[in-house]
């Protein structure tokens, strides 16, 4: 039996998930694209990485159905068509917008309230055009809200749903303002729900999840925003600290 070492173990992983996540930031900021096939040896130079976390990076994204493995290449970042959008929308509105309901019929107002800092994050991350922040605030504030119906699994699923309909492209957007619109739903609905206009609450997530899904069209698709400027994303080289 060999003798590991944890502390090396420890900081491998922690360049992975570093790699991961710039990664996920490149596809976000439309620096990666759909259709396009990548090699770790190339993306590992561009990050000033060596090629073995890359691909470990890249293994994480294939299973959360961002990336397919390409043999002898490297990997293809997935392509969604129209008829995914779809589905992932109808599928999240489907178990969002009553679990919505249930929440602001069921959880105390404090519960709720502990959830306002998040909402005016993801509107400070809007109005600021960091995009990565305006995820990864979004993120927190959707699963913890559905975490309140206190079912895990259903969290666990909707997690599913959110990483593999990801924005590709979403930085492209970012300077038509139409991300802090969005990001003020988020306000809209928490104030709705603390007050326990349970129906218009509802109504709130199923217009929100429509506008998100526009959102992922149009980051896929409008060629003529990817060229705007203004969305703050940070190059993939600087997502990224070796050292750990």
């Amino acid at each position: 039996m060999p003798h590991l070492k944890p502390q090396a173990i420890s900081v491998q992983t922690h360049l992975r998930d570093q790699v991961a996540n710039a990664l996920r930031a490149a596809l976000i900021a439309g620096d990666l694209r759909p259709g396009v096939i990548y090699s770790a040896p190339t993306l590992a130079a561009e990050l000033g990485v060596s090629a073995t976390p890359v691909r470990e990076a890249m293994l994480d994204l294939a299973r959360e159905g961002l990336v397919e493995a390409v043999r002898n290449k490297g990997f293809r970042v997935t392509e969604m068509t129209e008829q995914d959008l779809d589905e992932f929308t109808e599928i999240r509105t489907l178990i969002e917008v009553p679990t919505v309901g249930r929440v602001a019929a069921t959880t105390a107002v404090e519960q709720l309230e502990a959830l306002r800092p998040l909402a005016q994050q993801i509107v400070t991350a809007a109005q600021e055009h960091d995009v990565l922040k305006y995820l990864e605030a979004d993120h927190r504030f959707h699963l913890e809200l559905l975490a309140l119906a206190g079912n895990h699994h259903l969290v666990e699923v909707v997690a599913g749903l959110r990483k593999r309909s990801r924005l590709f492209g979403l930085g492209a957007l970012n300077g038509t303002g139409r991300l802090v619109a969005s990001a003020q739903e988020h306000v809209e609905l928490l104030d709705l729900m603390v007050s326990g206009r349970i129906h218009e609450a509802e109504e709130c997530m199923r217009r929100h999840l429509a506008h998100v899904r526009t959102l992922w069209a149009d980051g896929r698709t409008d060629g003529e925003e990817l060229t705007r400027p203004g969305a703050h994303v940070t190059p993939m080289a600087q997502r990224v600290n070796p050292a750990g």
